[in-house]
């Protein structure tokens, strides 16, 4: 295994022993987009494994939503590369962004269907967890958005609940930054995939693009600050926020 592997399966099992996230018995499906974030995981996963002191499984599937040239039967092929059992979930996403009025921004009604297609399917192969391919920088930007947006100081949990309370969602990649990632994703011969079409308008008007960019215009000035604002979600202090629920007020 690579340097950047090798550190990024550490990263993982500490961040899955802080926060619980695998544990004996356990049976993972673990979310494939194709893309390098999700890959890169399933590698680390199937590296962490093979070296665990305890039994659990792992499954991957690929929400293929019908745009052209996507490219889940390359993913595929690759999960089974890794001796990975695969799913494809197709879905025609072109139609109903049709029948919905064609929304020029289809992120939220996208991941919606594709969350809840994975919750399905975990149920139906009686996964307990369902693993996704977020990582630091998506978990920085998360908070950002939301703290920006008035929704609350909230972010990507490491171990929640799933929306139905059918199993749990976990992040093993929370203390990995993104250039780690693509890093490892570079030294891996990984299969292309087709992109959204809508690629080019979120790198233009996304929420996550911009406050992407502002996290890199920021860690000009402060060094490490994706690390700074992970330790900070850490360390709640309730009592000097303005939520009067955990105030002792007189």
């Amino acid at each position: 295994m690579n340097k950047a592997l090798e550190r990024l399966r550490r990263l993982a099992g500490k961040a899955s022993a802080d926060y619980r996230m695998i544990l004996p018995g356990d049976s993972l499906l673990v979310g494939v987009s194709g893309g390098k974030d999700s890959l890169v995981l399933l590698n680390v996963l199937s590296a962490i494994k093979a070296k665990s002191p305890f039994p659990f499984s792992l499954t991957a599937a690929t929400f293929d939503p019908g745009f052209s040239g996507f490219g889940a039967g390359e993913t595929a092929e690759y999960c089974k590369s890794l001796g990975v059992e695969h799913h494809i979930i197709p879905f025609d996403m072109p139609s109903l962004l049709k029948e919905k009025g064609n929304p020029e921004s289809p992120c939220v009604l996208c991941s919606r269907m594709r969350r809840g297609c994975l919750y399905t399917l975990a149920r139906n192969l009686g996964c307990n967890k369902l693993v996704l391919g977020q990582h630091m920088d998506d978990v920085v930007i998360s908070f950002l958005i939301s703290l920006s947006r008035g929704e609350g100081l909230t972010t990507m949990g490491p171990n929640v609940a799933s929306e139905d309370g059918s199993l749990r969602v976990i992040r093993p990649l929370i203390y990995a930054r993104e250039s780690l990632v693509a890093e490892a994703a570079a030294s891996l011969e990984l299969p292309l995939r087709g992109e959204c079409e809508f690629k080019d308008y979120l790198t233009e008007n996304g929420a996550r693009a911009y406050f992407k960019s502002l996290l890199e215009t920021m860690e000009q000035r402060i060094p490490d600050i994706r690390s700074h604002i992970l330790h900070s979600l850490t360390d709640l202090r309730p009592e000097y926020l303005l939520d009067k629920r955990f105030l002792d007020l007189p």
